[in-house]
């Protein structure tokens, strides 16, 4: 079983990516967590990728599909994986289709977490993280202490969480990822659009029910 999530910004699916993958029995694969791993194991790859990070470059497509491809050809991911942050363009959801061809495997659903806009700029604007341990926040405002045993930090609020930033953030969505959405649509894949509004587990229960879990 592979599963997209997809959805804008603050919509949830870094969240329910592990709750979702232990209550399916599959994986997770984030494309930055695959492009660490590889770039950290010196794969032939990993060096490529890591080459155009050095240079401060956007490391290509078809790079970043092949190391996902590997990734998923171990035996962890037998199962399935639950994609996160892998497709976000329409060459991107090409370019998976195709890998996955070669594997003989295909995504068999796509959760779309679906959320208003000033839902997402209220959701993000309250998120703080501490600016030395990196632990975020969701209930401390910018400049309280972070409360983690000896760290000493400041709590404060990424540049990219300002409202206007959010904003910008969402138009970048509607014009770079939302058109994936259709495109899933069209080529006969199974898409499951999820209300991701209310608590965790809630939205979580919403996805299963809507896979048929």
């Amino acid at each position: 079983m592979i599963i997209v999530l997809f959805g804008k910004p603050g919509a949830g699916k870094g969240t329910q990516a592990p709750l979702l993958a232990e209550r399916l029995e599959v994986k997770t694969l984030a494309t930055g967590d695959v492009l660490r791993a590889a770039v950290r194991e010196g794969t032939p790859r990993g060096m490529e990728a890591k080459a155009y990070m050095d240079r401060g470059d956007l490391v290509p497509d078809e790079v970043i599909l092949a190391i996902v491809q590997e990734a998923l050809a171990k035996p962890e991911y037998a199962n399935g994986a639950i994609l996160d942050g892998v497709v976000r363009t329409v060459p991107q959801a090409e370019g998976l289709a195709k890998a996955l061809r070669e594997m003989g495997r295909e995504v068999d659903a796509v959760l779309c977490f679906s959320i208003d806009n000033e839902e997402i700029v209220r959701r993000l604007a309250s998120r703080t993280v501490c600016e030395k341990c990196q632990t975020p926040y969701s209930d401390l405002e910018p400049g309280a202490p972070c409360t983690q045993p000896g760290c000493g930090g400041r709590v404060v609020r990424r540049k990219d969480d300002e409202p206007e930033a959010i904003r910008r953030r969402l138009e970048v969505f509607e014009q770079q990822t939302a058109p994936v959405f259709d495109w899933y649509k069209r080529h006969g894949t199974r898409v499951i659009e999820i209300d991701a509004v209310g608590d965790v587990e809630a939205v979580t229960n919403r996805a299963l029910h809507g896979l048929g879990r």
